[in-house]
């Protein structure tokens, strides 16, 4: 699946770093989560992505909103 297919994208800089966040939809019709961080180390561009699948999403979703929680007291 490309990167055109997803249900829903957002991109997000900061400075030499680029996450992309997608929902995108398996071919067993599941849809899962995909955050993808792109930086740049000397000249060589690097790309790490992690996928949560859809039973896991909302544990994901809480477990980030308290620690963003954490983070910004």
């Amino acid at each position: 699946m490309s990167d055109q297919d997803a249900i829903y994208s957002t991109m997000i800089k900061a400075g030499k770093t680029s996450y992309f966040i997608d929902v995108k939809e398996a071919k067993n019709g599941n849809k899962y989560l995909s955050i993808s961080e792109t930086k740049m180390e000397g000249n060589e561009k690097k790309r790490k992505t992690l996928i949560i699948f859809g039973e896991n999403i909302e544990q994901f979703r809480q477990a980030v909103d308290e620690a963003a929680g954490a983070a910004s007291q």
